[in-house]
């Protein structure tokens, strides 16, 4: 099994259980130039708010959006837009993705952003 299988097979379990907690998702994906960030309903049916290096507030700010400090704005900006959908309560789903480097950073820019999960 290669490394691409490894960590779908892994983001479908955790997505499955996400899925058995009925809570609203933040899912994360990143490429090696950019990060997205997605908060979507517990069935996956809507997203309710999105953000991304491809943004144009962000890409005015960003000289590179491919590392740490790129992935921090990413988050700061989906928990404003979350807070402003009406959604405080996340699950994070990882994407299987391991939990460093830009994903943690992410991830913690969320929380300091106002995003419990």
């Amino acid at each position: 099994m290669n490394k691409r299988l490894s960590r779908l097979r892994r983001a479908k379990r955790t997505r499955l259980r996400i899925r058995d907690l009925e809570v609203t998702r933040l899912t994360i994906n990143k490429t090696p130039r950019h990060m997205y960030a997605q908060v979507t309903t517990a069935d996956g049916s809507k997203t309710l708010a999105c953000a991304s290096t491809l943004d144009k507030e962000l890409r005015k700010k960003l000289k590179v959006t491919g590392n740490v400090e790129a992935a921090k704005e990413v988050g700061k900006l989906i928990a404003k837009r979350a807070l402003e959908a009406g959604v405080n309560a996340v699950a994070f789903d990882r994407a299987g993705f391991a939990f460093h480097g830009r994903v943690k950073a992410l991830a913690d820019a969320a929380r300091e952003g106002g995003l419990q999960f």
